[in-house]
């Protein structure tokens, strides 16, 4: 980490590997956003976009297991449009794409629907980044980066890793919060009602595993 958020007065040196888009301006990833009030205008811009292509191209799929994984690749994102000044958290969620299981066909390398399911006795877990509350201002001069984040298939996992199933399809979803002085946003374990705008990128879906099945991934 580097240090108290609060206490932070400039964003360390991003690597220069990241800072340069990968995309010129009009072939960028547009996000998906559903807007509910964090500010009209703001932007999320996923990075390493060409790195999630690439798999989505074949299949994404992400490995959980009962302690937790880190995704691959994992989600980075630049914001723009914040107001500098205003205290905002950036959080992570994971949700189902459709309501079905899969299956994976070897010998036609694909992926079937093998069945359906039921999501709704699972609530999806908010991973708040770890410099929340920050100033839009400092928001938007650095790399945001979700490679901490854990997916496990533990539905009774207590260290605050966001629990999948096996063999459904999921889609990462980023969250701007503006902060609210009514309740403490570093408590909540979903998204509040008002204030937060949702990005979601197509690339970046993926279908959950505890071993690859494609030999491509």
């Amino acid at each position: 980490g580097w240090g108290s958020p609060r206490a932070r007065t400039h964003c360390p040196p991003q690597p220069p590997e990241l800072l340069p888009s990968l995309f010129p301006a009009e072939k960028r990833p547009k996000a998906c956003g559903e807007s509910r009030e964090a500010g009209a205008g703001v932007q999320v811009e996923l990075q390493g976009s060409e790195l999630w292509r690439r798999f989505h191209d074949i299949g994404t799929e992400m490995i959980i297991t009962k302690a937790g994984r880190r995704m691959f690749p994992s989600v980075r994102v630049k914001v723009k449009g914040l107001e500098p000044l205003r205290q905002y958290y950036i959080a992570i969620d994971v949700v189902p794409v459709d309501s079905k299981r899969y299956r994976y066909v070897y010998h036609s390398s694909q992926w079937m629907v093998a069945g359906n399911t039921d999501h709704s006795c699972i609530t999806p877990r908010l991973y708040i980044h770890p410099d929340s509350p920050c100033s839009g201002e400092t928001w938007m001069r650095q790399i945001i980066s979700f490679d901490r984040v854990k997916l496990t298939n533990n539905e009774m996992d207590d260290k605050g890793h966001i629990i999948l199933q096996s063999m459904h399809k999921y889609r990462p979803r980023v969250h701007v919060i503006a902060q609210d002085s009514r309740f403490d946003l570093a408590q909540i374990q979903s998204l509040p009602a008002e204030g937060v705008q949702s990005f979601s990128f197509q690339e970046t879906e993926f279908t959950t595993v505890t071993a690859y099945q494609n030999q491509q991934v």
